[in-house]
């Protein structure tokens, strides 16, 4: 990737952080946040859209470090399995090691006595489902072999991400948190095959136009 579709890749993820949390903070929040617009306190409205967005940042760049880790991690295991078949099983297994942790271990960590189970398979199946919709986007944009490492990345590396807030267990921080790293990394992984494209054609194009004034720059016999 050149580094201008670099740029662009990260101020895009950028925005759509910010964007993203703005949004579902104030829905997560509304009972918080609806005195503001009843009373017209536009500063207050202001401050708390400014925060959110901040916030967002934050998530973004936390989702874009994930993404470039997975990357990396990607490729060391393809070249350790030396099978993209053994590989996507792998990571087939960790997807649902990662669903069920998600469920069992929140339970178990946070859950009162009597307290059903049934709410906490909440995010699980919301991130699945999200997970899911964005693989099979990914594979008509691609290729069939692109399911599993889409859906892995959207589950895995997500919930790993989401670690610092899960751990606290805070209903609007969970929420807000889990939309914008989903929004985040979608966005990532379903651009990336393009600004791949688009990077080469760049490079193609440059050294198109190189080659002219290469061939002018050759020495001219003396008569």
């Amino acid at each position: 990737m050149t580094s201008r579709n670099w740029v662009r890749l990260f101020m895009t993820t950028l925005l759509i952080g910010g964007i993203t949390t703005a949004i579902v903070g104030f829905i997560v929040r509304w009972n918080e946040f609806q005195p503001y617009f009843v009373e017209l306190r536009i500063i207050d409205i202001l401050s708390t859209l400014i925060w959110l967005i901040v916030m967002g940042f934050l998530f973004s760049v936390i989702s874009q470090m994930g993404f470039f880790a997975y990357l990396t991690v990607h490729r060391f295991g393809l070249g350790i399995f030396k099978s993209a078949s053994l590989w996507n099983a792998v990571q087939m297994v960790l997807i649902l090691f990662a669903l069920f942790d998600l469920i069992y271990l929140r339970y178990d960590n946070f859950a009162k006595q009597g307290d059903s189970v049934l709410p906490y398979f909440g995010p699980a199946l919301i991130l699945l489902m999200v997970g899911l919709i964005v693989a099979w986007y990914k594979t008509k944009q691609t290729s069939r072999e692109a399911f599993i490492p889409a859906l892995f990345f959207m589950i895995v590396v997500t919930l790993v991400e989401w670690v610092p807030v899960l751990r606290v267990n805070e209903r609007s921080w969970l929420y807000l948190m889990m939309f914008a790293l989903m929004a985040c990394n979608a966005y990532q992984l379903l651009i990336l095959h393009k600004l791949n494209t688009q990077s080469a054609q760049e490079r193609q194009n440059r050294a198109k136009t190189a080659s002219p004034n290469v061939k002018n720059k050759k020495i001219k016999p003396s008569n």
